[in-house]
């Protein structure tokens, strides 16, 4: 197995997570490595182009073209691998000119770069503005057409900021003080940018930063001075070309997998929302019926949900599912809810009377205009409010630093469910505590309803709600979390569901015996996502570890 077999056989492995951004990181770093193209025996070595490009810096230097510079000798101890024998080590000091000057005169006009033109992808060229040279040079960095530029600051450096300055106005240009700049001497410009991107020299560097933490920047002698991989010119030239072509090949494996995602996703969408509003007729030219759809996303489910989103979105189609009456089966002879309604009225008065619960004002019924959705003859519209006993009256917040004085075997919930521990207790049956607040209302990231079991304390950011079983509580549960809340909630800045707004939430009822049926069926379909959810986990372990493991060996000296 090597880089070879990797290019050909990278379509398979591309579903890894970042497959095709490793790769391009990975083909810059074979081509610094003289493992991209191969050597030609009639190429002219790197030593003789060395030769010539000193010879040149004498020239410029007689010639009053070349300042004195700083130099100092190749640190062999920095070098991390080995080269092809036509290839030297040396540095981008001896190579080229680092921080050149320009002169023009002032009313030229030149291109100004600020930071937010230079690109971190490889084939994305810089832009400039046009500005008069006499506004820009003074106080910016100078480049020129062909000159190299690196950002040196956090996080630019570390995500790969760099370019060769090309088609500048005039030919010159200054910009942002956060570069380093090179001029190479008989050089190919595109071949110091491949190691200035190049995973090798990012990572070594990003150690050597100096300054406080937002305001790192690279030292100008790790740019100038840092084992840099020269090869012969005429290789220089076929690297790049050779990058250029792989780059680009990236560039279409990247959109056809963005194509193929697109693709999956919609018919993802179009399942989902098929089981959702399936027809129940089967006429031709119809939309699926609802049997249709299950039959198809299930009998596909493998190649439709290969992302986290997928099942998220199964999740909820499940939900939504069960509180249509379209999950569970429904049988005729156990009535209809009428007998659930009747239990709650009881053990309301029963509860009243014990002095448990406070009075209590019925809510007007639920109208047509508030129906979310049709329902089987057997079953009700009721409001929340008339089918739960609500215990927000004992709820007790306890603050942070108080709690931790109070440490003990309680759990202490919140909006979302257990956020500490504290040392007594509220209650001690099971609950349905829904939150009251929190951007969780809106975005939905955990459930907004969940039952807390055995002897915990509630803060005042979750409604506690009784009922007349633990069983039906589970139903009214999973018809919480199949609801969209917004229309109840009140805020943007800081949302919130007060108990008027929670008690209003239409709530369709079934007979009990089928709300048991569906709390059961939505158990048993959510252990199926969870199962799937790790198997995608293991599934993206699985091809990062062989993707890593086969870069790992190309890359091998």
């Amino acid at each position: 197995m090597n880089s070879d077999w990797l290019l050909k056989n990278f379509e398979q492995i591309s579903e890894a997570p970042d497959a095709i951004p490793r790769l391009r990181r990975f083909i810059l770093d074979l081509a610094v490595r003289g493992k991209l193209v191969e050597q030609n025996p009639d190429d002219e070595p790197a030593v003789e182009l060395l030769k010539r490009i000193e010879a040149e810096k004498e020239r410029l230097s007689k010639a009053g073209e070349l300042r004195k510079h700083h130099t100092q000798p190749l640190d062999k101890e920095q070098i991390a691998f080995t080269i092809p024998s036509a290839w030297s080590w040396t540095h981008l000091a001896q190579i080229g000119i680092i921080n050149p000057q320009n002169d023009s005169e002032d009313n030229a006009e030149a291109s100004f770069v600020p930071m937010r033109m230079i690109y971190a992808e490889y084939r994305q060229p810089s832009e400039h503005e046009i500005r008069p040279w006499g506004e820009i040079r003074r106080g910016f960095t100078h480049f020129a057409d062909g000159d190299v530029g690196l950002a040196k600051i956090t996080p630019c450096f570390e995500n790969g900021k760099s370019t060769v300055f090309r088609n500048l106005t005039g030919g010159i240009g200054a910009g942002t003080t956060e570069l380093h700049i090179v001029r190479p001497i008989f050089v190919v410009a595109d071949y110091i940018l491949i190691f200035l991107k190049s995973s090798h020299f990012i990572e070594a560097g990003i150690p050597k930063m100096t300054g406080t933490a937002g305001q790192k920047r690279v030292p100008k002698d790790y740019f100038a001075f840092s084992p840099f991989p020269l090869p012969p010119l005429a290789e220089q030239h076929r690297i790049v070309a050779k990058v250029d072509e792989l780059m680009a090949l990236c560039d279409k494996l990247e959109a056809a997998q963005a194509k193929r995602e697109r693709r999956r996703d919609r018919l993802v969408a179009a399942t989902l929302r098929g089981l959702d509003n399936g027809d129940d007729s089967s006429e031709p030219g119809g939309h699926p019926t609802l049997e249709e759809s299950a039959r198809f996303y299930f009998n596909h489910l493998p190649h439709l949900t290969t992302h986290p989103e997928h099942i998220q979105q199964l999740r909820q189609t499940i939900l939504n599912l069960a509180v249509r009456g379209q999950l569970a089966p429904r049988i005729v002879s156990e009535g209809t809810a009428e007998s659930v309604i009747e239990e709650i009225n009881s053990a309301r008065k029963k509860l009243l009377a014990e002095g448990k619960i406070g009075r209590y004002l019925p809510l007007s019924p639920v109208n047509g205009d508030e129906v979310l959705f049709a329902i089987p003859s057997e079953w009700r519209w009721m409001r929340l409010g008339d089918i739960t006993f609500c215990r927000d009256g004992e709820r007790i917040p306890v603050s942070r630093e108080e709690r931790q004085h109070r440490q003990g075997p309680f759990d202490y919930y919140g909006a979302s469910g257990v956020i500490d521990k504290i040392d007594a207790f509220l209650f001690d049956k099971p609950l349905l505590l829904i939150g009251e607040d929190g951007a969780n209302l809106i975005n939905r990231s955990t459930p907004i309803a969940f039952i807390a079991r055995g002897q915990f304390w509630v803060n005042n950011h979750a409604h506690v709600l009784d009922g007349i079983s633990e069983g039906f509580l589970r139903y009214v549960e999973v018809f919480i979390n199949a609801t969209d809340l917004k229309p109840y909630v009140t805020g943007t800045a800081q949302p919130k569901m007060n108990q008027a707004k929670m008690n209003s939430i239409p709530v369709a009822l079934p007979p009990l015996a089928e709300q048991h049926r569906i709390v059961a069926k939505v158990v048993e379909l959510m252990a199926l996502c969870g199962e799937l959810e790790a198997r995608l986990t293991t599934t993206a372990t699985t091809r990062r570890q062989y993707l890593e493991a086969t870069i790992s060996e190309a890359l091998a000296p």
